[in-house]
């Protein structure tokens, strides 16, 4: 009896220390996982902000450029072409000015970089957005689910190898007296649905954590979140409240 006990014992230990084992080493390649993730968020960033350092160079180079033909036709008093130069200038404005001002530091922050990141990549980008003075949903959520839905875009975007130039459509407004939120990018023909609403990324390893993210910070906020894909289109609608 006292044998079949120790015996039991030991089996019972054996279990116990292989879930342990179990437990530790699915801790170490969630720890794996999550590291790469950020490490790819820093790469990333890094990157958004070389390339809004580049345009800023870039800026500062024509901003020059046009001082100096501004002060030659001053120079040799040619008003008229002095004035056509400085038509020609306003329209250019016009065209290159995508800033986008949605009354949040913070928003028009994380927005300006992803957009910035979006043009050099030569997709074709379309952005409104405008958010109220006060939000109930915390700024750095909001960011957050911001930016991991235009990070998911580019992606997107960036994985088509058509002729056709890949197009991003945002969206940021108020609508039913909620916040409402659109991103609508190219996309492959179908992506693969693993679940209500979800489908799998087309990042490397189809980790997803930017998806996750999104469902876990809407869910934290009671809002509607709706997924869509056609043929070389994906959706995403959220609300949240205001």
């Amino acid at each position: 009896m006292t044998f079949y006990l120790i015996f039991g014992l030991i089996i019972l230990v054996l279990i116990v220390l292989t879930v342990i084992m179990t437990h530790r080493q699915t801790l170490r390649a969630g720890e794996r996982r999550i590291d790469t993730y950020q490490k790819d968020l820093l790469a990333k960033h890094y990157d958004e902000v070389q390339n809004i350092y580049h345009k800023m160079r870039g800026w500062r180079h024509d901003y020059h450029n046009h001082i100096q033909t501004m002060k030659a036709h001053l120079a040799l008093n040619q008003m008229d072409e002095l004035k056509s130069y400085l038509d020609m200038l306003d329209n250019d404005l016009e065209t290159v000015d995508t800033v986008i001002k949605t009354g949040n530091i913070k928003l028009d922050a994380i927005l300006n970089s992803k957009l910035s990141l979006i043009t050099s990549s030569n997709i074709r980008v379309n952005a409104k957005a405008q958010v109220p003075a006060k939000l109930s949903v915390n700024e750095v959520d909001l960011c957050i689910i911001i930016g991991n839905l235009l990070d998911n875009a580019l992606e997107s975007c960036r994985s088509l190898h058509s002729e056709d130039q890949p197009f991003i459509r945002i969206y940021i407004g108020i609508f039913k007296k909620q916040l409402y939120l659109s991103v609508m990018n190219s996309a492959p023909e179908k992506l693969k649905k693993i679940g209500i609403g979800r489908y799998l990324t087309t990042k490397g390893g189809g980790h997803g954590f930017g998806l996750k993210r999104i469902d876990a910070l809407v869910k934290k906020y009671d809002g509607y979140l709706n997924r869509q894909n056609e043929p070389g289109v994906f959706a995403t609608e959220i609300m949240l409240p205001l």
